[in-house]
């Protein structure tokens, strides 16, 4: 089956401590479609400017990513430039130009209407009940967030809570929304504003997964010697999820999701290996495969008696 992914598609700048690049394709639709295309077919919704390279939309049609809800718009792409610290956890926005974002209203295609599986990206939390406004009845609902949208949209989020089967967010944004400094009783807590699961990401440290009655899952991270972007990671990881229960799984449990999140964690790993989507680009199912295998192996140990 398909996912739906809705979200922003912008021309970003990066710069690290040690490299700078410009004009490298971004925003969270980019990286969660890409992510996704992997397992399954992609329904694309978003908007880009006249000076959006003509190249994308037939990169995305050799990887199965129909971009007929990609709205062209008169104006420019939506433009973000940010600033990475040593430790590359951090970063610094030091631009955001919306431009045709900035009227951004998702329109779904007739064809996208009954999608099964959807995942809205991170964008405003009214936009995002906008897409369920104009869908039949999706099977499975992912939703990412972010702190802006805790602070500045908090009762559009509460309501979209309570329409999503899965939450994303990370662990400072997880505290954010819930006023706790555990995150095990920040995950327990958002369960109960909404989503029937609940993803807590934390960088370098891996992911939580929340689900009833209790539900647990620890996800570590693979450990890598070399990152150079971590820009796109977490949409990535979102769309590895998504696109993975679309493409396997008909009706979603919580062992489903826990093979999910780690395909979402595997191809993260693998995104932060370069600048923008160039690793998601030459990647192969066998190296998906084989990282895999090897988190499985990291995941499994036995204590000798």
């Amino acid at each position: 089956m398909s996912v739906l992914v809705v979200g922003s598609i912008a021309i970003d700048t990066v710069k690290t401590p040690v490299e700078e690049h410009s004009d490298l394709l971004g925003g969270s639709a980019s990286y969660a479609a890409l992510g996704a295309s992997f397992f399954s077919p992609v329904r694309l919704v978003g908007i880009v400017g006249n000076d959006f390279p003509e190249s994308e939309f037939q990169f995305w049609e050799s990887r199965k990513i129909d971009s007929k809800g990609v709205q062209r718009a008169n104006g420019k792409t939506f433009r973000w430039s940010g600033e990475y610290s040593w430790d590359l956890n951090t970063r610094e926005t030091r631009s955001i130009a919306l431009n045709v974002f900035e009227d951004f209203k998702p329109a779904l295609p007739e064809s996208y209407r009954e999608t099964d599986f959807v995942l809205l990206a991170n964008i405003a939390p009214s936009l995002q009940a906008h897409v369920l406004d104009q869908m039949a009845r999706p099977r499975f609902v992912v939703a990412d967030t972010m702190d802006l949208w805790i602070e500045t949209a908090r009762p559009d989020l509460d309501a979209l809570l309570r329409r999503v089967n899965l939450l994303i967010l990370n662990d400072s944004e997880a505290r954010e929304i819930t006023k706790q400094t555990s995150l095990i009783k920040a995950g327990r807590s958002i369960r109960k504003m909404g989503p029937d699961y609940v993803a807590i990401k934390k960088g370098e440290h891996g992911a939580l997964l929340f689900g009833e009655d209790n539900q647990f899952f620890s996800c570590g991270a693979y450990p890598l010697e070399d990152i150079h972007d971590p820009t796109g990671a977490g949409d990535t990881f979102a769309g590895g999820m998504a696109g993975y229960l679309a493409g396997t799984v008909k009706k979603v449990h919580f062992n489903d999701l826990r093979r999910a999140m780690i395909y979402g964690s595997v191809l993260a790993s693998f995104c932060v290996e370069a600048f923008s989507l160039e690793r998601l680009r030459a990647l192969s199912m066998e190296e998906i495969a084989k990282r895999y295998e090897t988190f499985k192996l990291m995941s499994q140990f036995e204590v000798p008696l």
